[in-house]
């Protein structure tokens, strides 16, 4: 309750327009929401919340239903996985990478790890499907999270102007995103996650 007060306390005050969560769960999204309602106080109106190729469950099975009921989007973080869907890891760990300073050893032992190299084999597959679609595989993965229609918006992070430049054209590879395509991708990553209404229709 006094989240939700002292947000809607900065927007009547022409603080803030709007507000948003960040990591919250479903439950506590939808908690806020039904507060804001009770007491004639301001929704929140976004979730922030990682999306990208190999982080999927959150915002696949356990947001759509707040979007589809209270309208509250996703404005999704880390499309590329923190640099590990650019490509860059393919062959080992680059010099002056990310991955090779010390505050990001988790990093590298997560590129390094099984499912890591695992993650790479599988980034070469989509490799093609971007050549397919005359695109990069960053802009691959950042359209890919933007044909979600629960995504409002996603969160760039770049080093330079020529990175971000690239990424921009990201918006030139939505329309190519058909339900075939999805499903090309789908097969190459193969964690396509389910709802529990999917499970339950299956059973």
């Amino acid at each position: 309750v006094e989240i939700v007060r002292a947000m809607t306390h900065l927007i009547n005050n022409g603080m803030s327009m709007y507000w948003g969560t960040s990591r919250w769960s479903a439950m506590e999204i939808m908690e806020a929401y039904s507060v804001a309602r009770q007491f004639n106080l301001i929704p929140p109106v976004c979730e922030q919340a990682e999306y990208h190729f190999f982080q999927r469950d959150k915002v696949e099975t356990q947001l759509p239903e707040l979007y589809h009921k209270i309208g509250v989007g996703v404005v999704s973080w880390s499309p590329l996985a923190c640099g590990i869907i650019t490509g860059k890891y393919e062959n080992g760990i680059p010099e002056c990478s990310r991955a090779s300073m010390k505050p990001y050893a988790w990093l590298k032992d997560k590129i390094v790890s099984e499912d890591g190299r695992k993650q790479q084999a599988k980034l070469k597959e989509l490799t093609t499907i971007s050549e397919k679609l005359g695109c990069t595989l960053p802009q691959l993965a950042i359209a890919w999270c933007l044909r979600n229609e629960g995504v409002s918006s996603v969160l760039l992070g770049t080093s330079n102007p020529i990175q971000l430049a690239e990424n921009l054209r990201a918006m030139e590879v939505i329309p190519k995103m058909t339900a075939g395509i999805a499903t090309e991708i789908d097969h190459v990553l193969g964690n396509q996650p389910h709802s529990k209404k999917d499970f339950q229709q299956a059973h």
